[in-house]
């Protein structure tokens, strides 16, 4: 996965930034699903603990984190705090 899809059956429907407050609706709509909720679970809970920004990347394209961080738009999905 290139990171949290607003339409899980469409990989070109990346949402590129979430807000932590944005979970439980789309967790209600069947956005979040299946193996993507303890990933996102695991992610609020940390904003939760401190932790200021939480990116899910796909690790198989070569040099993915870079990509993410350095980047202006980023390439996986960023979730923030609020």
């Amino acid at each position: 996965m290139p990171g949290l899809l607003s339409d899980p059956a469409n990989s070109n429907s990346l949402l590129s930034t979430l807000r932590a407050s944005e979970v439980a609706d789309l967790k209600s709509r069947k956005v979040i699903t299946s193996g993507m909720l303890p990933k996102v679970d695991s992610a609020v809970k940390a904003l939760d603990e401190g932790v200021h920004r939480v990116h899910f990347v796909d690790g198989r394209q070569p040099h993915s984190t870079l990509l993410e961080i350095f980047t202006d738009k980023g390439i996986g999905t960023e979730i923030i705090g609020g």
